[in-house]
This record gives C-alpha cells, sequence and structure tokens, in this order.
C-alpha cells in the first residue's frame, strides 16, 4: 500500500504536528456505523507504533495502517486538504471526501 500526500495536506498536517514526531496511521473508523464492515476510512496521528501495524509507502512521513484493517484501503491512496477539510481517494474512488481537522484524532 501506497499513500501520497499532496502538498496542501503536508503543509496543514505540519500545522497540527508541528514537531511532526507523530506517526499517520491510517484508520478505519466504524463508531455509530453500526457494524465492522460498515465505516469510513481516515486517519489520525499517534506517538507510538502498534504491534499489529504495518507500514505504508510515503516518501513525506511514516504512515502504518492496523493489517485487519488494510482491506478497506485501496493500493494507491492520496491524502488532500482543500482549505476546510482533508479527503482520502484512490484512483477508483472517493474513500472519505470530509476529514474535518477537528475530527483528526491524536492519540498518544
Amino acid at each position: 500500500m501506497e499513500l501520497m500526500i499532496t502538498n496542501q495536506a503536508l503543509d496543514k498536517l505540519t500545522e497540527l504536528d508541528s514537531s511532526r514526531l507523530m506517526i499517520l496511521a491510517l484508520t478505519y473508523d466504524t463508531e455509530g456505523c453500526g457494524c465492522g464492515v460498515n465505516g469510513m476510512p481516515t486517519f489520525a496521528l499517534i506517538t507510538k507504533k502498534q504491534r499489529n501495524h504495518i507500514d505504508v509507502m510515503c516518501k513525506d512521513r511514516e504512515v502504518v495502517v492496523d493489517k485487519m484493517e488494510s482491506v478497506f484501503f485501496a493500493e494507491k491512496i492520496t491524502l488532500d486538504y482543500n482549505g476546510a477539510t482533508f479527503r482520502l481517494t484512490s484512483p477508483n474512488e472517493m474513500l472519505n471526501p470530509f476529514i474535518h481537522t477537528n475530527s483528526v484524532l491524536i492519540k498518544a
């Protein structure tokens, strides 16, 4: 799996994590969605990689995904920022068009 981060998204991530020490974790959020297969791809900023995380190729920063949740993501993903929200896309579909900056979880 590979994540490309646009310059706009990179700038906003740097604003959220000025130390650039946090890891970007792709996540599949199922909270309030009913069951485990109903959810939305999103991301969080974390301070520590977990045992269940696998690396995602990215030239701009360290990125991981939970091994079990990786099936919900395409092989090639783009993270973009439009000035108000982040969005995750793949070459074939919009994975999540509205990831608000206040919903980006920062987990210690």
